[in-house]
């Protein structure tokens, strides 16, 4: 039976040819979108938090505190995901950029 393992999004991406420069933009696009991503999961992080703050402001409404709870909990939730996530692409395109590197490199010196 195969495991499946926590919060894994995506899978590794290992060159088996050289990276040409078509793949080079590729990964500089995707780059790009996965910094775009972690700064949408810090604004949903901060809107949620500033939700919460607002609520919190409403004494009138004192059964609203769990609410307010509730969406600290799912801000800090939030932000913690989007860094996790930025770091794993993150760490995954700088190691599919340096295996392509030392390939090139190799190649040469053989060459």
């Amino acid at each position: 039976m195969k495991k499946i393992k926590l919060l894994r999004f995506g899978r590794d991406f290992k060159p088996d040819q050289q990276v040409i420069l078509r793949d080079y933009l590729a990964i500089e696009r995707t780059r790009l979108a996965n910094e775009r991503t972690l700064l949408s999961y810090i604004r949903s992080s901060l809107y949620l938090l500033l939700g919460a703050i607002a609520l919190f402001q409403l004494k009138e409404f004192s059964n609203f505190e769990y609410l307010a709870l509730g969406a600290l909990v799912f801000s800090i939730l939030f932000f913690i995901i989007g860094v996790y996530r930025f770091t794993l692409l993150k760490k995954s395109l700088k190691r599919v950029y340096y295996k392509s590197e030392d390939k090139e490199a190799s190649k040469d010196e053989n060459e």
